[in-house]
């Protein structure tokens, strides 16, 4: 099964839901409130925080709804708890951004059997398409191939030992992410030192990032972070090795946090790939449209770009995560 869905910008989605949503909102306090039971990963970046600040805004009592809120801190069987705990609580609807893509068929069948649609957010699964009523999301096949893209261009026919900070295991953006850059550097002199995973956290970045230079030191020539905040880490890695992040190790990450583009801005990482955690309105007009009988897309998919180090000292002013 393809984990990235082919569907509608979400530039339409977006622009939908700010029409929808401010128009419900002025008769919300007239009406009965949606309840939504949100299964969040958890907070283990940047990213992650601001796209629960996203959810919670989006699905607020203004707007019609009464959200109840878990984070499984990044714990597969603790979200697959929550999802139980919000049929038997008989929410409206379920919003699901999956720690992993498997083990998700019992419990979405029993939300099935209960009539309660399931709504994708962020990350895709393995299980059938009948199981959920559409996802939302960014398409993290292609962050990997454009981060991959701009690696082989950079190094062009330069023999370049690449360490990569894997985000969490068996996550739909960590496989991937991984898939669409191993395609793009495909015939590069790009060789592969080691690749573990820091779990999408900051800490966890920093901590592999010392074993790989324990290892390997000065032979790493660059660094894929599949997300910011583990590339964020590695930089005091790198620091206290003695090395300069973004000359003696060139750094490609993904996510466009402010905390990355600043790091991009600043020169120490080299480029960054865009992925859009703005995605509460968009979800929300979807679930409005589902309960209310109407047909929406299976799958809807976010605009992300890119930045090199102008272009994110550029977007630094104006950047909302």
């Amino acid at each position: 099964m393809k984990r990235i869905l082919k569907g509608v910008a979400a530039a339409g989605i977006l622009a939908l839901a700010v029409t929808g949503i401010t128009a419900g909102s002025s008769s919300a306090a007239s009406k009965k409130l949606i309840v939504v039971g949100f299964a969040q990963t958890g907070s283990e970046s940047g990213w992650r925080a601001a796209n629960t600040l996203s959810m919670k805004a989006a699905f607020s009592k203004a707007n019609g709804f009464k959200l109840i809120f878990n984070a499984a801190d990044n714990k597969p069987e603790a979200q697959i708890a929550a999802v139980h705990s919000f049929i038997n609580q008989r929410v409206n609807a379920i919003v699901i951004a999956a720690v992993v893509v498997t083990g998700w068929d019992n419990v979405l069948k029993e939300a099935k059997a209960a009539k309660i649609p399931v709504f994708l957010e962020d990350r895709t699964i393995n299980a059938s398409k009948s199981l959920y009523a559409t996802w939302l999301g960014d398409n993290f096949l292609k962050e990997g191939t454009t981060a991959g893209l701009w690696a082989k261009q950079m190094v062009g026919s330069t023999p370049t030992n690449m360490v990569v900070l894997e985000g969490t295991t068996g996550s739909a953006p960590a496989i991937d992410r991984a898939k669409g850059f191993n395609a793009a550097i495909a015939g590069s002199p790009i060789k592969l030192l080691d690749s573990q995973t820091g779990n999408f956290t900051r800490a966890g970045g920093k901590t592999v990032m010392e074993g790989f230079l324990q290892k390997y030191g000065k032979t790493i020539n660059l660094l894929f972070a599949q997300n910011d905040d583990m590339g964020l880490g590695a930089l005091d890695a790198i620091k206290a090795a003695g090395l300069t992040p973004g000359k003696d190790i060139k750094i490609v990450s993904i996510d466009g946090t402010h905390d990355g583009l600043t790091a991009l801005s600043q020169g120490e990482f080299n480029y960054v790939v865009e992925c859009n955690p703005l995605l509460g309105a968009g979800v929300a007009t979807l679930v409005k449209a589902v309960l209310a009988g109407k047909s929406v897309p299976k799958a809807n998919t976010a605009h992300d770009g890119a930045f090199n180090q102008a272009q994110a000292t550029a977007a630094l002013p104006t950047r909302k995560y």
